[in-house]
């Protein structure tokens, strides 16, 4: 009896124990949640501090702080959303750890926007609106406008878990503020056309060469008898093939402007590069594979290091293209209200590059590890062979969209990739004559297949791209433009009746 008081007071005080140990772990849990939006924070007013530093003795300059933070912000959202490209496919294949892809892809994206995204700011509303319609504290509106609208969308396609074009946003946003401001006039049309016949072409003609890259790696590599024998004969032409093509990619795009080559110089070099890393890969491999077994698992390893140097190549690109969607508004803006000129074809202040640079960087590692995990992982399965198809088509399509003249989107190309290797490994498992050859020689049950083809139940359960991330990401595409360009025309209406 005497006992008895003493265990229930002890019960009542663990009980109330355990209610502030859950109200502390609440907390932080909470708090953890805040830390990335919060350095965001910062990252803005250091955007708008760096801004005032450089311009807050000249004509505009609250204007140009404001833009900065604007542009600071469609960086940090830029680095969430688009950078996810460039290294899922080596995170979704395991070649890199997402530690290590975050580390290679922030570097190398500062490095491709501060060394090769700094002659001209030329996104490609350089070209689309045509600016002496417009006054020069009209075109600032209309800056201000599309970079808010743009950065708003993207934000909330990376919540909603959807790789959407940072390109195509700024389109819409720049084209539907443009029309608000000086009418239907102020846009090319016909440049807006191709435009959005590249939104369907881009992804097929992606997703065409990355299945067709996995097609000649499963007949000629995976499904042989001697896979390391196939493997030492045909992976150094496809490094050869993959060093090539990233060559004359960066020769012809992100450096083209550095180095001063036309298209022919650019892929001649190409070719000259492949043709090296095929000879030197010769040697290279066949050291590489020496004691693997004669399995799927052993070819992995060869595919591991030309993964890495694509994540890095990519995100190199990346940063010299794209960094120009976010701070190309903003040095048009600097230009229009220093000396009173429009135009977006100018050169773009340090300040300005570094901004860019910084905040894709920053954004890429405070936001980016939810749709690197989405299209590396989650879309379809990815090994190092299917990541290796995703990462040379996204080389090889813009080559081949830059010689059409047709105008792509780095997120459509390798999503579309992606997609393509997911819906050809169906195609390929249900259709593939040396597949079923293969399982027969090793004892398989290939009746037993054929059997669960038929079955609507099973082959629903056996797909390998998952269809709810397909039509979100699809519906996603089609609604960007129109989106983000009706909000930038009803933002700039507001804005201009409050402040016109």
């Amino acid at each position: 009896m005497d006992n008895t008081p003493t265990r229930l007071g002890k019960a009542t005080l663990d009980k109330d124990l355990d209610k502030l140990t859950r109200v502390e772990e609440a907390t932080h849990f909470v708090s953890r949640k805040l830390i990335a939006p919060g350095i965001g924070l910062i990252f803005l007013a250091l955007a708008m501090i760096l801004a005032g530093s450089a311009v807050i003795d000249r004509p505009g300059a609250a204007v140009i702080i404001a833009a900065a933070a604007l542009a600071a912000y469609m960086a940090l959202n830029i680095g969430a959303n688009d950078v996810a490209n460039n290294v899922s496919p080596a995170v979704g294949s395991r070649a890199l750890t997402m530690a290590a892809a975050l580390a290679i892809a922030a570097v190398f994206e500062t490095m491709g926007a501060m060394l090769a995204g700094g002659n001209v700011v030329a996104t490609i509303a350089e070209r689309l609106v045509v600016t002496p319609s417009m006054a020069p504290e009209t075109l600032v509106l209309a800056m201000v406008t599309a970079l808010l609208s743009a950065a708003v969308w993207i934000n909330v396609a990376t919540w909603l878990g959807a790789p959407v074009s940072t390109t195509h946003a700024i389109v819409g946003a720049v084209t539907g503020a443009a029309v608000a401001a000086a009418g239907a006039n102020a846009v090319d049309w016909k440049l807006m056309s191709g435009i959005a016949t590249s939104w369907v072409l881009s992804p097929l003609l992606g997703g065409a060469i990355a299945a067709l890259c996995l097609f000649l790696i499963n007949e000629t590599i995976i499904y042989r008898d001697d896979k390391i024998a196939a493997a030492r004969r045909w992976v150094p032409a496809l490094l050869g093939l993959m060093s090539g093509s990233f060559t004359a990619y960066l020769m012809i795009g992100p450096l083209g402007h550095v180095v001063g080559l036309g298209t022919g110089a650019g892929t001649g070099i190409g070719i000259g590069i492949g043709a090296l890393t095929w000879m030197a890969g010769i040697p290279i491999v066949t050291r590489q594979s020496a004691g693997l077994e004669n399995r799927n698992q052993s070819l992995r390893k060869l595919f591991r290091i030309p993964l890495i140097f694509s994540a890095a190549l990519l995100s190199f690109a990346h940063g010299a293209n794209d960094v120009a969607n976010a701070v190309g508004p903003l040095a048009a803006i600097v230009q229009a209200t220093q000396a009173a000129e429009t135009g977006f074809g100018v050169a773009a202040p340090q300040w300005v590059l570094l901004i860019g640079a910084l905040g894709i960087s920053l954004g890429l590692l405070l936001f980016g590890p939810k749709l690197i995990e989405l299209v590396g992982k989650d879309i379809t399965k990815l090994n190092p062979m299917r990541a290796y198809c995703v990462a040379l088509s996204a080389a090889v399509t813009v080559l081949v969209a830059s010689a059409l003249g047709m105008p792509v989107s780095s997120t459509h190309v390798a999503v579309g990739s992606v997609f393509g290797v997911g819906f050809f490994r169906e195609w390929y498992t249900r259709n593939s004559r040396r597949r079923r050859q293969y399982i027969r020689e090793r004892g398989g049950n290939v009746d037993r297949e054929e059997v669960a083809d038929r079955n609507p139940d099973e082959i629903s359960r056996r797909r390998l791209v998952r269809r709810s991330h397909f039509m979100t990401i699809i519906a996603a595409w089609i609604v960007t433009v129109p989106l983000t360009a009706m909000a930038a025309a009803i933002l700039f209406n507001i804005l201009h009746g409050l402040f016109g």
